[in-house]
């Protein structure tokens, strides 16, 4: 089973509930790692069980960051909020950083979720 890392900013929380509940049934077969709002959210109002790291201004993103390296990460979804200004923005860069340098597929907004989720369905049916 390969683990997914779900992320949302405080702005994009919402759009990833709706992106989660329309993909819940792909989700749930899929171990889930999130940093400890949205994991707490995706728990609560999906019913994902997820693996809740601290939030991200705490060093959630750099947990995620570090199961990137230890290849214990297949994909990664972070909704950015571009427009609002991140404290903690050099941690957001290491952790986009990480899925470069690993070559770990990293979605941005709804839009390439939807195909980052397409592809591993179609990895999945190979």
């Amino acid at each position: 089973m390969k683990t997914l890392a779900l992320i949302a900013h405080d702005g994009k929380k919402a759009a990833m509930l709706d992106w989660a509940r329309t993909h819940r049934e792909f989700l749930s077969h899929h171990s889930i790692v999130a940093t400890g709002t949205t994991g707490g959210l995706l728990e609560s109002q999906i019913g994902l069980t997820v693996r809740k790291m601290l939030s991200g201004p705490l060093g959630g993103d750099l947990q995620i960051g570090a199961l990137i390296v230890t290849e214990q990460i297949a994909a990664v979804i972070f909704l950015r909020d571009p427009l609002t200004p991140h404290p903690h923005e050099p941690d957001i860069s290491a952790l986009m950083k990480a899925c470069d340098i690993h070559n770990v597929p990293l979605a941005t907004n709804v839009a390439s979720a939807n195909l980052l989720l397409t592809g591993l369905q179609a990895l999945r049916s190979d």
